[in-house]
């Protein structure tokens, strides 16, 4: 038995919490997965895990053991690193997972830039505006926007966004242009962005000389993707809140109008978030270090 490889497939097995997204991320056969699991419980005569048709539970004994290997695991890591960054530019692959608007219009028209000064570096992008289990995901850190709600992740904040209220030209033509924030109780349509961890629409928020009005969303059309979000206030469906960078090219070009711009709301933060439990690697140290110096002059360009 390969001790040193079944710990790190009994170790990504309880991350995963499957053998099958385990198997995945290490690029194994499910089948070898589950043998090297087997070698190691009858090399130290306990049970790990306990296995259902359903679902994979770890023991009390696998409990104390993947705490255990974790600290060698990392260690191991950390002394390949340092001779590896000794002698070269770190490399690797990136697992990062990023938000629809914020990967268009932010992170991929920076990264000719990064691949510049780190060619060695593979990064694999998953977009989307779910809110990912960067454990079972097996991925490396996400960048996203807005209050942090796990405590068990390590956060950095790289800077904040300006919101901005807008619609359609044809739009505002049919409805009006509201004043105040009010007004868009009186006949206009909202369209809401609803979040993806529990459906629920986020409220519309303005601010103004430390007034603060909040209006919950009551709309015929509702999306919780960014990009679709940016498509449907394009398309004339109504009013929407989003990011300045997002609006930028629509407001430039005349497809949007922004509205209540003495009414904007506060800056919106965002932050790279990873794992406390995973070594930090050098291509994710380089990675987060060089995003939190680009990302701030990208989000924080002139209004239009």
């Amino acid at each position: 038995m390969d001790q040193l490889l079944a710990m790190r497939a009994f170790s990504r097995v309880v991350e995963a919490g499957s053998f099958t997204r385990a198997a995945d991320s290490l690029n194994m056969p499910n089948a070898t997965m589950s043998k090297l699991v087997q070698e190691l419980e009858a090399h130290l005569g306990v049970r790990l895990l306990q296995r259902t048709t359903r679902r994979v539970t770890v023991t009390p004994e696998g409990e104390e053991y993947y705490a255990k290997a974790l600290c060698i695991l990392r260690d191991l890591e950390a002394i390949d690193s340092s001779f590896n960054t000794a002698h070269r530019n770190p490399g690797g692959k990136l697992r990062i997972d990023v938000g629809g608007s914020t990967a268009s219009d932010v992170l991929i028209p920076l990264l000719p830039a990064f691949f510049d000064l780190y060619p060695d570096i593979k990064i694999e992008l998953g977009v989307s505006d779910r809110a990912v289990d960067m454990i079972s995901d097996n991925v490396d850190c996400v960048i996203r926007g807005g209050p942090l709600e796990n405590s068990s992740l390590i956060a950095r904040h790289i800077g904040k966004a300006s919101m901005i209220t807008c619609a359609a030209p044809a739009y505002l033509k049919k409805y009006g242009v509201p004043a105040y924030p009010n007004e868009l109780k009186n006949g206009h349509r909202l369209i809401s962005y609803n979040s993806t961890r529990d459906g629920r629409p986020f409220p519309f928020r303005f601010l103004q000389n430390g007034e603060k009005i909040e209006i919950k969303v009551e709309s015929r059309f509702s999306v919780n993707e960014s990009n679709a979000h940016l498509a449907a206030v394009v398309a004339g469906l109504g009013i929407i809140q989003t990011f300045s960078y997002a609006a930028g090219a629509d407001l430039q070009n005349g497809n949007l109008v922004e509205i209540l711009q003495d009414w904007r709301p506060s800056s919106y933060p965002f932050h790279v978030v990873y794992p406390q439990n995973r070594y930090v690697t050098p291509r994710l140290r380089v990675f987060i270090d060089w995003l939190a110096d680009a990302f701030p002059e990208k989000v924080a360009g002139p209004m239009i």
